[in-house]
């Protein structure tokens, strides 16, 4: 296989790991360890692993789902993770039974094992990821990256916004150099001037917004506004679980889907209730927030066909060790298998 690997700061040396391994094991090897010494999930729980934006954070503050759960004789224990990579390779490793993350993460974690199970997805947010550059900056198309230095967290949902950009501004992905950077750090790169860019998803890109001036270059409707990556969060979980505890896994669903209900109607209460956790101002969150959908659903056809795009997207530039099919890793909830069995009587 070419690699087709772009320039990235910090690269391992060529005699390291092939790109497409680099991108399934670097960021998660630490946890993976770490989850084998881990005692094992007690019969009756939940593992949930959360980042500090989202649902899952909120479904957390507000202590509903134990309550949801107490019927079913199951205790719930969350895990903070900075990002979708580390959760997905927790999730893997089975470290936890249960979590989120944007398009790509599930897509190399589902190349690395056949475990991970999709179980449900919300509607696409395209203007919560953008990739900003500094408000003086000369940059001012898609066109003008070529040869720039682009910070990014690997293997995370702008990394498709990156290679869908940077493919609608007619540049190889191979044209570019590529700081694989923690938001962070990457926030730090970008206020000082390292990088030239940075794709980036909320809140942290409301936050850069406001506390630097930067300007968004494209978002994920593209720079023509017919869009270029939906953007969607997932929830996922592992076979496992699903198969052990499929009861479980609904009742969480069901938990996600009230939250979103009350969250979409009550936004400032949402920011205020997210700031201190964020530690972001809660008027910036009100910005992120009006850019964010609510409402879990199952995957249909067209989320399966979207996220297929972005597993065949990865293949092609290299960076999966094989073709991935997102439809074999889609969970069935029973009582949807079970309507499927009587239609087709």
């Amino acid at each position: 296989m070419t690699d087709r690997t772009p320039r990235a700061l910090a690269l391992p040396s060529p005699a390291g790991p092939a790109p497409h391994r680099r991108l399934l094991l670097s960021a998660g090897l630490g946890l993976a360890a770490a989850a084998l010494l881990r005692p094992a999930r007690a019969a009756g729980s939940i593992r949930i692993g959360y980042q500090k934006y989202g649902s899952l954070v909120l479904l957390k503050g507000r202590g509903t789902l134990e309550a949801a759960l107490q019927p079913l004789g199951t205790t719930v224990s969350w895990s903070e993770f900075p990002s979708g990579p580390p959760l997905m390779e927790a999730l893997n490793a089975g470290a936890v039974d249960f979590g989120s993350a944007g398009e790509a993460p599930p897509i190399f974690a589902q190349a690395a094992s056949a475990e991970l199970r999709y179980v449900g997805t919300e509607p696409p947010a395209p203007r919560g990821e953008a990739i900003l550059v500094p408000k003086d900056s000369p940059i001012r198309s898609l066109a003008d990256l070529r040869g720039k230095t682009i910070a990014l967290n690997k293997g995370s949902n702008v990394h498709y916004l990156l290679v869908r950009a940077l493919g609608q501004g007619g540049i190889p992905y191979d044209a570019v150099k590529l700081a694989f950077l923690a938001p962070a750090d990457a926030n730090a790169a970008f206020v000082r001037g390292s990088v030239d860019a940075w794709a980036i998803w909320d809140p942290f890109l409301a936050a850069a917004e406001r506390s630097t001036g930067a300007r968004v270059l494209a978002d994920g409707k593209g720079v023509d506004g017919t869009g270029i990556a939906p953007n969607r969060q997932f929830y996922l979980s592992r076979r496992g679980f699903t198969d052990s505890s499929p009861e479980v896994v609904s009742a969480v669903l069901k938990a996600i889907g009230e939250v979103d209900a009350w969250a979409a109607g009550h936004a400032e209460s949402v920011a205020a209730e997210l700031a201190p956790t964020v530690g972001i101002p809660a008027p910036v969150l009100s910005v992120a927030l009006g850019r964010l959908s609510y409402g879990v659903a199952p995957l249909d056809a067209t989320v399966i066909a979207d996220q297929q795009k972005v597993a065949d997207a990865f293949h092609t530039l290299g960076l999966l060790p094989k073709p991935i099919r997102i439809a074999d890793a889609v969970w069935t909830p029973p009582e949807r298998r079970a309507e499927a069995l009587g239609a087709n009587r």
